[in-house]
Parts: structure tokens; C-alpha cells; sequence
């Protein structure tokens, strides 16, 4: 029986917060060296994810090691701009929350400063009980102690635990973790997972 559900944020609930696709739009609105760029966001992206570095820490190193006719502020409001909420997924979630009392648990590999602005703007405090991002508590996915975390939160056995993300390889790892997943592609098929594990509107 399913006690909680763990969900991914960003390719679930949401787009995701500062993916490749974004980057991409950066570069081209503010006329940015995309390879420079690249290799500068990978060597401290990881830091600001885990909560190691400021998004003005990481920006200063990705972006801003040189003169810009743009201000950080700019740029950050660019990146919170990415961020868009996806169909039916929050709607569908808070029916089953609802529906069968079952808390939700967001575990999630984000940065503070962009889980905060989508924590608030998208109301995910309606739908989300508490939020395992790694910007908060210093482990991302794929390690396995994120997931313990979640299931010592949430006071459930890793079978007691359905979890929800878009990437195969983060699905893998839940499942490594002794997770009930459930891989995220489209609305309409996990409605039917979800049917397959007792649990619809």
C-alpha cells in the first residue's frame, strides 16, 4: 500500500528551472559565448544545486567574470522566467493527495534561490507537504541519502513510497533505493500508473 508519494519539481509539476533549453535562451538573449558559458556553468553548477554557492556566487563565475551591458538582477529574472507550470499534473496530485490522505514530498535537485521562486509562485505549498531539495539540504539525486531523507521524513518503508520523476536514470536510483517508481513521460500514462497502484479520481 502507498503511504506517500515523492515527486520530482522540475518535468513533472514544472519545466525544469535552469535546464539546457534556458541556458540555450540566455545565450541568445544576451548574446552570450555559448561555449564559455557551457564550460563555466559546469564547472560550478553542481556547488549552487547543492546549496554550496549563492545564485549571485554562481553567476558572478558563469556569467558575469567580465563587463555585461546587463545587470545580475536582469539576468536573474530571466532565469525565473523559465520556469512554467506544466498541465495537469499539480491539479491531479491534489486530487489524490485529498482523496486518499496521502502526504507529498518534493525531492527535487534545484538550486535555493529557484526552488524558493517556484515554491512560492506556483503555490506548490498547496499541494507539497515538505521539500527535499538539494539547494536545502546539501545531497542531489542520485545519491541515495536524498531519498533516505525523503522516507525518514515521511516516516513510510521504501515500499510504501511511490516516486515520480521524468529522468530514467533519477527513476533508477529510486528504485535502487527500494522506491515504488513511477516513470514520468506524459499526463494521461501516469494517470494509468497510478490507476495500476490503486489510486485514481
Amino acid at each position: 500500500m502507498i503511504k506517500a508519494i515523492f515527486t520530482d519539481l522540475g518535468g513533472v509539476l514544472l519545466t525544469n528551472g535552469w535546464d539546457h533549453i534556458g541556458r540555450a535562451r540566455a545565450v541568445n538573449h544576451f548574446e552570450l559565448d555559448a561555449e564559455e558559458f557551457a564550460q563555466r556553468h559546469e564547472m560550478v553548477f553542481g556547488g549552487y544545486e547543492e546549496g554550496k554557492m549563492s545564485i549571485e556566487d554562481y553567476l558572478r563565475f558563469s556569467v558575469f567574470y567580465c563587463q555585461r551591458q546587463f545587470s545580475q538582477a536582469e539576468f536573474i529574472t530571466f532565469m525565473k522566467e523559465q520556469s512554467q507550470k506544466l498541465p495537469h499534473m499539480i491539479e491531479f496530485l491534489k486530487g489524490i493527495k485529498q482523496k486518499y490522505d496521502l502526504p507529498v514530498f518534493a525531492i527535487s535537485n534545484e538550486g535555493r534561490e529557484l526552488a524558493e521562486y517556484r515554491i512560492i509562485e506556483f503555490h506548490l505549498r498547496g499541494l507539497i507537504d515538505a521539500f527535499v531539495v538539494s539547494g536545502f539540504v546539501g545531497i542531489r539525486k542520485p545519491s541515495l541519502a536524498i531519498y533516505k531523507l525523503g522516507l525518514d521524513m515521511a516516516q513510510v518503508e521504501p515500499s510504501e513510497a511511490l516516486y515520480i520523476d521524468d529522468r530514467q536514470v533519477l527513476i533508477e536510483a529510486g528504485g535502487r533505493a527500494g522506491l515504488v517508481t513511477l516513470w514520468h513521460t506524459d499526463y494521461e500514462l501516469t494517470q494509468k500508473e497510478f490507476q495500476r497502484h490503486s489510486l485514481e479520481l
